[in-house]
């Protein structure tokens, strides 16, 4: 089973698509499956506005096509909505091959948080990208009910894991900062939402950890918080190890999967009551759940970190790569009136 992945999210970023991707790939040869990808590196590209560390690529649904034809793929997946992503598309219709497409971000609030665009009109280009689909991936309850009820369909779900021997209690790392320490891992950047929790007034220390276009801005006007940068690796597993709470101020994520490091490495959570973490935490009582996220911050710090690292490790990469492939194979034998789904692209 060889499956090509199109995807406009890759490295050098560092975000919650691209370790998914990446874990999922790494998990499926032991599940009979070679997963491969088409990026932005395979093209030129050029800055995204106002994020430029984000490339995207310069390309044409002809040399995607192309590109495709030469992986010679049994099923295809889309993962981002970006040019490739659109490209992979184009060519999957031209050709009439099924595919699958993956929901990962609320596109439409990320947009309005920067532009006066109505989430009506991205929900409704979204709709008409991925409704095109044998099958849409959603990695949660919460938010396959949200899409459900905008039109969007046939929803799958698609959860998330956790490299629980690297991210792990280190009850003997020394710890730099001044405790307790509240923690942030991510993506510096509006729709973050970071600030709502910069501007807490609590005990210890601040740390965020992670790059983009408001670190600047939000550094100057936090000094006293610990900005540490992008760190992968051993490196971030140390700094969630020595940590005290993990705090997660995003109301527009589908999942996060920074929720299950932070849990796997002992930490309780404190979020809003929005899908992600509604989804995630449950009622597992590994984190504190409020729209006050300074009272959920300082009532997190009551939970036991083994707990939180119990329930850490009920989630593992390689349930989430058997689930990833499960749907596909159900949405192209689907489409394709119950078959294998195995189709080559026509050159």
């Amino acid at each position: 089973m060889r499956v090509l992945v199109a995807t406009d999210a890759w490295h050098p970023q560092i975000n919650g698509v691209v370790r998914s991707l990446e874990n999922v790939a790494r998990e499926a040869p032991e599940l009979g499956a070679e997963i491969v990808f088409l990026t932005p590196d395979m093209f030129r590209t050029w800055p995204m506005p106002s994020y430029p560390e984000i490339r995207l690529a310069i390309t044409f649904a002809s040399s995607v096509r192309r590109k495709m034809a030469a992986f010679k793929p049994d099923f295809v997946h889309i993962a981002t909505e970006g040019p490739i992503g659109l490209a992979a598309r184009r060519a999957c219709l031209r050709e009439g091959q099924s595919f699958t497409t993956s929901y990962h971000t609320r596109f439409p609030e990320y947009l309005a948080a920067r532009l006066p665009v109505p989430t009506d009109w991205s929900y409704a280009a979204l709709r008409r990208f991925h409704n095109a689909g044998a099958g849409i991936m959603v990695s949660t309850g919460t938010i396959e009910r949200e899409l459900a009820a905008r039109g969007f369909g046939p929803l799958m779900r698609w959860s998330r894991g956790v490299d629980a021997s690297l991210f792990r209690p280190r009850p003997d790392a020394p710890r730099p900062f001044a405790g307790p320490v509240f923690l942030y891992v991510g993506r510096v950047a509006v729709d973050k939402n970071i600030e709502a929790f910069l501007k807490l007034d609590l005990p210890g220390t601040k740390v965020v950890v992670g790059d983009g276009p408001a670190r600047p801005a939000l550094q100057a006007t936090y000094p006293e918080t610990r900005f540490l940068g992008s760190l992968t690796g051993k490196a971030l597993a140390e700094v969630y190890s020595v940590a005290d709470v993990f705090v997660f101020p995003s109301a527009t994520d589908t999942f996060g999967i920074v929720l299950l490091e932070a849990l796997a490495s002992g930490l309780p959570v404190a979020a809003l009551p929005v899908a992600g973490p509604i989804d995630v935490i449950g009622s597992s009582q590994c984190g504190v759940l409020d729209h006050d996220l300074g009272k959920a911050a300082l009532a997190a710090l009551e939970i036991p970190g083994a707990r939180c690292r119990a329930y850490g490790l009920t989630f593992t990469w390689q349930a989430s790569a058997r689930q990833f492939l499960d749907n596909i194979r159900l949405a192209h034998g689907a489409a394709t009136g119950g078959g294998d789904g195995a189709f080559a692209i026509a050159s």
